[in-house]
């Protein structure tokens, strides 16, 4: 049993073909980046709160501000 209904001998073969066409530098360079847009994704989702945090901050010193502008 394999992968998705593929042998591991299909899956040799495909490896093999992959690292001709793209080279063992490109998939190594395309592994990374992925592996960092995949940890870039998951900080943004866990920061989501704080982000939120600061936004509703953010609000209140503008309309603390407005309104000590309009006292005046």
């Amino acid at each position: 049993m394999g992968f998705g209904g593929m042998s591991m001998v299909q899956l040799g073969v495909l490896l093999v073909i992959v690292i001709l066409l793209f080279g063992s530098k490109k998939l190594r360079t395309l592994g990374s980046d992925l592996g960092s847009a995949i940890k870039g994704f998951k900080s943004s989702v866990s920061d989501e709160p704080s982000d939120k945090e600061q936004d509703v901050q953010r609000y209140q010193n503008l309309t603390s501000k407005e309104e000590r502008h309009n006292e005046q």
